[in-house]
């Protein structure tokens, strides 16, 4: 057989998108919040064993996880990886296929939800390469697993499903591959040799007072006051305690307290997430907040001591060097100058990699544009990027269908086969 390469390979087995176009917009319009991606989960599952291509399906990992094994001759073991639950987003985006879902979350509140991260067009993606790789069988072996996770957004959906016997049930991959869509001109892939993304720590703080009139301030200690001086102390923390060259994110997500205008509150909650890329960093940074919160709470008179309850966790996400230079080679070769091998290391933060680093095996991740191109420029000569273009998990972010899709199709592809191709 001749060694042809991917690009000759993707270029002879085309797949028609127009059927995933319409996936897509499905998807879009029914999203689901983590840990309730039921419908999602069996939508792609259904589309799984219509392909008909010899997928092992296993379903109901770590909650609504689901698995699809393709097995093709010795060789060996990838795994792609894509997320599929939204956020408690209302959509501003005006499309005809926006979401209208509301669904009640774990606080039980009932929310708007929204794929505002999307997560919507990774698992599109993932489909349509699920689709292609099947048909393309006589040019790679080895062995394919195309995984479906739920929960990404509160950072439990890959580690439950390691605990829930994923890799009972699944071969251990040699190597684990995922991408994320974001605010980058549309047709652009970038990647990057270690540190890809950054540790987040999630914390749920509540500051307890004592309630009473709104007009006796006076026989009262007020939460709400303790709180606020707790979130514009936080944010002193990047400005004066971290070093002007290194990296730290310090964001108050939630303040909630009491119900009415003349009830002062028993207690207040605060939400706060903190990103860093370097362990030293990190240490000095949750020092400061758990330090920042006691002192403020012990000058208010709060009458007793506040409780800081950690509410999540992501890895620092770090590209195996071996893995990141062989998919840089392939993209650079298939996507030529629309790939970047340096791209910046991104503040948010994913759950991807401990799908390897619990079985030692190396991961690479890299990121794909969903901005219009034509948008984009006029954005970037405009000196407007920043307040036009909406970023993930904003209730405007609507990547353009095309050429977004047929890119994250493509680099799914194109990651699989650097390690499974025929040679």
């Amino acid at each position: 057989m001749t060694d042809q390469s991917i690009e000759s390979l993707l270029a002879s087995s085309t797949l028609d998108l127009h059927s995933y176009e319409e996936l897509y917009k499905h998807f879009h319009s029914h999203p689901e919040l983590s840990l309730q991606e039921e419908s999602t989960a069996a939508t792609i599952a259904s589309h799984i064993r219509s392909l008909n291509a010899g997928y092992e399906l296993h379903t109901s990992i770590g909650g609504h996880g689901l698995t699809g094994i393709l097995k093709n001759g010795p060789g060996k073991t990838i795994l792609l990886r894509a997320d599929m639950d939204a956020l408690p987003v209302k959509e501003q985006t005006g499309l005809e296929y926006a979401s209208k879902v509301t669904m009640r979350d774990d606080d039980e509140l009932t929310k708007s939800v929204m794929h505002a991260c999307g997560h919507d067009f990774h698992i599109t993606s993932l489909l349509g390469a699920a689709e292609r790789l099947a048909r393309m069988k006589d040019n790679w072996q080895g062995t394919l697993i195309v995984l479906f996770q739920p929960n990404e957004e509160r950072g439990g959906g890959a580690e439950a499903m390691v605990k829930d016997g994923l890799y009972d049930k699944i071969p251990i991959p040699d190597v684990c591959l995922g991408q994320h869509v974001m605010a980058l001109k549309a047709g652009h892939v970038g990647s990057r040799v270690g540190t890809i993304m950054s540790e987040s720590d999630r914390f749920k703080i509540t500051i307890f007072g004592r309630g009473g009139h709104g007009s006796m301030p006076h026989r009262t200690v007020d939460p709400v006051v303790i709180a606020s001086s707790v979130v514009l102390k936080l944010q002193t923390i990047v400005s004066r305690e971290v070093d002007a060259n290194e990296f730290a994110v310090v964001t108050v997500g939630k303040l909630h307290a009491g119900h009415t205008e003349n009830i002062i509150a028993d207690e207040a909650e605060i939400r706060v997430d903190v990103r860093t890329q370097k362990p030293e960093v990190r240490d000095r940074v949750l020092k400061a907040v758990r330090r920042i919160v006691h002192a403020e709470c012990e000058a208010s008179g709060a009458t007793k001591e506040p409780l800081i309850e950690k509410s999540a966790k992501f890895p620092m996400s770090i590209n195996d060097e071996a893995a990141a230079k062989r998919i840089e080679a392939a993209f650079t070769d298939y996507f030529g100058q629309k790939f970047d091998p340096n791209i910046a290391c991104s503040n948010a933060s994913e759950d991807f990699s401990i799908l390897g680093a619990s079985q030692n095996r190396p991961c690479c991740f890299w990121f794909f544009g969903g901005i219009d191109e034509k948008t984009w420029e006029e954005k970037e000569m405009a000196g407007r990027l920043a307040e036009d273009i909406p970023v993930n998990h904003s209730p405007f972010f609507a990547p353009a269908i095309q050429p977004t899709l047929q890119t994250g199709v493509d680099a799914l592809c194109v990651g699989a086969l650097t390690f499974l191709k025929n040679s």
